[in-house]
């Protein structure tokens, strides 16, 4: 294959989301070029493709930078892949890994396993952020007993424990397997004491994925080989980087890379917290999910929140506070799953006493309100977690003042980790705990999401997305991803519930009485995640169960799990399909409000993919998808159903809005191929204000050309008896509908008859519109 770069190379418009993996592999993608042709994407992005830990279903923990993944079928398979893309007009946007490696099985890895053999005289020790300085490097593997190590054993060369390899230094390979395991470069220690005493920075509390130095020119250089060969070959248009903000320096990488990918679509996996903007770096955007969070609140009704709160307090026993819950949850991350990091953070404390520095710390990262501090808002946030953490321990006002003087000297190493730690933090603390306990209304606890922000007004959005035509025009936007906690049509139909809140409060009660639980918190996130994505397989509302609990650390965890309220827990999920009354209302209720539900699957999918910046499709979603957390939404996609359903919508009449997802399908074509071809009807942002009594069930914009429309809160608007005499202000010049190709001379429109099929609408210039369907 030649490898010139592409004059024709498609303009990133669009992308559509593939989890390649072992069993969904390189050939297998290539076979649905064709159909995301047809679906109106322009790129297919792809999850990464370099060599990954053997059997890894993610391919985020790399261990071979050098090569495309051989169980997707390496080098060859990416070629075909490019030429099944090239040949439907596709391009490929690629993740990128650059914070941290597999280590999980160090075999795989060669430099790991150098490292391990050699010590800080491998040439690869500077790849790893490893303190050398407090010993060996620790390997949290052994069985957590005192003769865990009476099972190591000597074969081949190596040190063996049970399935696990080491290797062996030089000369140092004879006497006994502890004689050995004693005179080597690391040491094999409990997984207990992984969380503390730990000597390589890692992702999150994974020991399994060891941080890398990119900072460092020949580690960017080595670790970057593969794809910015892609690149300059043309063969890479764009490029998704993953977890930025655990690189010791975000700000220089990001120019790096952006130098070294003049021409590249650059994206950053960078969460923003509600009203945080993105640092003014040298990238196209984010991945979406601060578009996540306004799209999805926009069919949440804010006027519910009081009721919620209500709901969950009598629930629970007393108030739940979100600041103190996240505060206290985060600090537990702080001290206990990243204790490790904590310790090295207070080693560079200096004079100050350990346990104190440790204390200190930690309620700083504990008070820090986004996921680490960047120029020059940085400073503002230091010192509001600064007054935060005094506020919450004053005997810590000393140190406190201390650290935070020498946190705001870049040149200080406390300084350039700190940030590191508080990003840890905050995804350990908030997103996979502190989501997992406050369960009030469990559609807003998402990534880059704030739950105790209740639903987002329609001129909140209008600000939200002019802001972001006229800063990050092609940033991306998304509704699913493989991180999120639960798919977007799971949200949009527990948003339904914000409109039935006296409803709900009564089923709830009803429910957790006749299966009750003991954490009454956790049996209203299961009865919220039941009706969500009901009606679902027994095993993946126990699998998720299992994960939520555990992750919420409350009554269970991974580290201890109580078989007791486990087994309980269980029984609430098999209640719900061997209780032939708690199946009925259940099953019924979930049938009532699917209605409702698929109305805000088909607004919600409208307003991302028409909104500004650039669209992703997670796999699958293209049809209703009731998916929940990892790994229940990398579940295999039916593209077989996908592609015949999106062959007789071609052919055939618009489909009715039911249970086949049909509906989702043509609005998420039909949407996407207008956006491909005929890009300049999305060059702007105007609000299209409704009149009427029914207004605020409507939202509406205009892109430059292409207007959309979407019903919100549409039990309210039922109650409310229908549009009524709510009207549109649409173009002078007559338009089409590409959802029901009935047009429209302009002027004042009835909602009513512009939304009598579907509860959306996404109109373009009639002879345009004719082309862009065709």
């Amino acid at each position: 294959m030649s490898t010139t770069p592409r004059p024709d190379a498609p303009r990133v418009g669009a992308t559509y989301r593939v989890q390649v993996r072992p069993g969904f592999d390189l050939d297998a993608t290539a076979e649905l070029a064709d159909y995301l042709a047809g679906l109106g994407v322009t790129h297919l992005y792809s999850a990464p493709l370099l060599t990954a830990t053997p059997g890894s279903a993610h391919g985020y923990d790399v261990v071979d930078h050098r090569a495309v993944n051989p169980e997707l079928g390496g080098e060859a398979a990416r070629q075909r892949l490019l030429r099944a893309l090239r040949a439907a007009g596709l391009g490929l946007v690629v993740d990128i890994v650059p914070n941290h490696a597999g280590v999980a099985v160090p075999a795989a890895n060669p430099a790991w396993w150098d490292v391990l053999r050699r010590g800080r005289e491998s040439a690869y020790a500077s790849w790893f952020d490893v303190d050398w300085n407090r010993g060996r490097l620790l390997l949290p593997v052994l069985a957590d007993s005192p003769d865990a190590l009476d099972d190591l054993k000597l074969a081949e060369g190596e040190l063996r424990y049970h399935e696990h390899r080491f290797p062996i230094a030089d000369g140092t390979g004879d006497g006994s397997p502890r004689e050995v395991h004693d005179r080597q470069h690391y040491e094999l220690v409990s997984w207990r004491r992984g969380d503390a005493e730990l000597t390589y920075r890692r992702f999150f509390a994974v020991s399994d994925l060891a941080g890398l130095r990119v900072e460092d020119p020949e580690v960017f250089a080595a670790t970057h080989e593969q794809v910015l060969r892609w690149a300059a070959a043309g063969e890479v248009d764009g490029i998704r980087v993953d977890h930025p903000d655990g690189l010791r320096d975000p700000s220089a990488y990001l120019a790096r890379l952006r130098a070294a990918t003049p021409n590249a679509w650059l994206v950053v996996e960078k969460i923003l917290e509600y009203g945080e903007e993105l640092p003014d770096w040298p990238v196209d955007g984010t991945t979406g999910y601060d578009a996540l969070a306004a799209v999805c609140g926009l069919f949440v009704d804010p006027d519910a929140e009081g009721d919620f709160t209500a709901l969950d307090t009598h629930l629970v026993g007393r108030h739940t506070s979100w600041q103190d819950l996240t505060h206290d949850t985060k600090l537990a991350a702080a001290t206990r799953l990243l204790s490790a990091e904590l310790t090295r953070l207070a080693a560079l404390a200096g004079d100050v006493d350990r346990d104190t520095a440790r204390a200190a710390l930690a309620e700083l990262a504990a008070a820090f309100a986004v996921y680490r501090g960047y120029p020059p808002e940085g400073a503002r946030h230091l010192a509001a977690a600064r007054a935060e953490a005094g506020r919450r321990r004053p005997d810590l006002t000393g140190v406190l003042d201390a650290l935070t003087r020498r946190l705001r000297d870049p040149d200080d190493e406390l300084a350039k980790r700190f940030p590191q730690f508080t990003g840890a933090v905050m995804a350990k603390g908030v997103e996979d705990t502190a989501f997992y306990r406050w369960s009030r209304f469990v559609a807003l606890n998402e990534v880059g999401g704030s739950p105790a922000h209740f639903g987002v007004p329609p001129a909140e959005f209008h600000r939200f997305a002019a802001a972001r035509q006229v800063r990050w025009p092609a940033s991306m936007t998304t509704l699913s991803t493989h991180d999120t906690k639960r798919s977007e049509d799971v949200r949009a139909r527990l948003a339904v519930l914000s409109e039935l809140p006296g409803r709900w409060a009564d089923l709830v009660a009803r429910w957790t009485a006749r299966a009750p639980l003991p954490d009454p918190a956790f049996a209203h996130l299961l009865w919220q995640t039941a009706v969500g994505a009901w009606p679902i397989e027994r095993e993946r509302l126990h699998a998720y169960a299992e994960k939520a609990a555990r992750e919420a650390s409350a009554a269970t965890s991974w580290a201890d799990p109580d078989p007791v309220f486990e087994r309980a827990m269980h029984d609430v999920v098999d209640a719900m399909y061997d209780d032939r009354q708690l199946h009925a209302e259940l099953t019924a209720f979930a049938d009532e409000i699917a209605p409702a539900g698929w109305s805000n699957s088909l607004g919600q999918k409208l307003v991302q993919l028409a909104m500004p910046g650039v669209p992703d499709t997670y796999q699958g979603t293209e049809l209703w998808d009731n998916s929940l957390v990892d790994p229940d939404n990398r579940r295999p996609v039916d593209f077989a159903v996908r592609r015949e359903l999106l062959a007789r919508l071609d052919a055939g009449p618009p489909p009715p809005v039911d249970a086949g997802g049909a509906a989702k399908l043509l609005v998420v074509s039909r949407t996407l191929r207008l956006r491909r071809d005929r890009p300049e009807l999305f060059t702007g942002y105007r609000p299209v204000p409704a009149h009427g009594r029914a207004g605020r069930h409507a939202l509406a914009f205009d892109r430059g050309g292409a207007v959309a429309v979407a019903t919100r809160l549409p039990l309210g608007l039922a109650r409310a008896g229908g549009w009524g005499d709510t009207t549109l202000s649409l173009p002078v010049h007559e338009v089409t509908d590409l959802f029901t190709g009935r047009s429209y001379s302009g002027g004042q429109t009835p909602l009513a008859d512009l939304l009598a099929t579907y509860p959306v609408a996404l109109l373009a210039p009639t002879t345009e519109s004719v082309e862009a369907s065709s």
